[in-house]
């Protein structure tokens, strides 16, 4: 199994930004070395939720640190970019790393970022379909060219070119069940990131996997899954900063998203989300952390192989991300944390076969 890291430049502690990111960049330069082989960045604007509001540069950033480790998206926002854009800077992260990107692309649901992109949500979805046709397009030919309803790109050669296929290591998060047809249609794999119980999750990677195959006449990439990681030999302890940390992280969802508000039911090309208010409000706050806290990997080292483990079987996921430091943790601990498990944790996922339906794992 490929075993990547993710760093979110979270900065719940109101300290300044800049010490923030001195600590979250040590710490994915300590990715290399420590053995995990891809570094993924996450895109989000305006609040203290994650600081990383151009993934692609930090990616830059860490291919100059590195020599062989993947770099990731998780995730470029489509509806808020030019397409013509993102497409140069993805081939120009390319060809700088010398081919090691793995594209994860995303439509937003966070209404403090479209309001301040002065963008409508209800857009979203049709304004990724054309963005993403626009950009993968543009990969494979090396060029743009593309007359939409929100998308109109005149032909323009993408410089530098792209010398090399971007199928097969594309992705999407896709959360609602209206995505998976959308996804397929485009050709690429799904990023599983845990916000619904697994079994849903289970039943929706078979459809997505049928529709792929019956679209495209081959088998889909296998799903990449990432995970909110707290692992210490001791259960005890392992328990207390899960509930600390990853329930604290859950918190900043809510407050970021506004899931608990119920502002997303009546939102076109959001109603699944939605749902997240109505089952708070039969569930409660404190059930909702404990719920968000189930899909984790939290635990001993073995409990955490185990859970990463049996979550890839699921779904056949060839490749697990895991999220170090969130919520305030202190940086010490973070890097306890992350250390601990590329110890006891990530040789032994890495030691297990692959399927060979994730050409870019290797």
């Amino acid at each position: 199994m490929h075993v990547g890291m993710t760093t979110i430049f979270q900065n719940t502690n109101q300290i300044e930004d800049n010490i923030v990111y001195r600590n979250e960049l040590r710490l994915a330069e300590m990715a290399e070395p420590l053995g995990f082989e891809s570094i993924w960045g996450v895109e989000h604007h305006f609040t203290d939720y994650t600081m990383c509001p151009d993934p692609l540069q930090f990616l830059t950033y860490m291919a100059g640190k590195t020599e062989k480790i993947k770099l990731g998206t998780m995730v470029v926002v489509l509806p808020w970019h030019d397409p013509m854009r993102v497409a140069e800077q993805i081939s120009m992260l390319d060809n700088i790393s010398n081919g090691r990107t793995i594209l994860g692309l995303g439509r937003g649901a966070g209404r403090v970022e479209f309001d301040a992109f002065r963008q409508d949500m209800a857009d979203s979805r049709p304004r990724f379909i054309e963005s993403a046709e626009c950009v993968l397009g543009g990969l494979e030919k090396g060029y743009c060219e593309y007359s939409g309803e929100f998308v109109q790109q005149p032909k323009a050669l993408i410089r530098p070119a792209p010398f090399k296929s971007f199928r097969g290591r594309t992705y999407a998060a896709a959360v609602s069940p209206e995505s998976i047809d959308i996804m397929a249609k485009l050709g690429i794999g799904l990023l599983v990131i845990p916000q619904k119980p697994w079994v849903q999750v289970e039943k929706e990677i078979a459809e997505y996997n049928e529709t792929y195959e019956r679209l495209n006449g081959e088998k889909p990439p296998a799903p990449v899954m990432a995970g909110w990681t707290m692992c210490n030999s001791d259960k005890d302890a392992a328990y207390q900063m899960a509930r600390k940390y990853i329930g604290g992280y859950w918190q900043t969802v809510l407050d970021h998203y506004n899931f608990d508000t119920g502002h997303l039911k009546g939102q076109k090309g959001y109603e699944y989300y939605g749902k997240f208010a109505e089952n708070m409000d039969k569930s409660g706050v404190d059930s909702a952390i404990e719920f968000f806290m189930e899909l984790q990997t939290w635990g001993t080292p073995d409990d955490c192989y185990e859970k990463i483990v049996a979550n890839a079987e699921r779904i056949g996921a060839e490749a697990y991300l895991g999220i170090f430091s969130y919520a305030g943790m202190p940086w010490e601990e973070a890097e306890r944390n992350m250390i601990s498990f590329s110890e006891k944790v990530m040789p032994r996922l890495q030691a297990k076969n692959k399927t060979g339906n994730i050409s870019w794992a290797a």
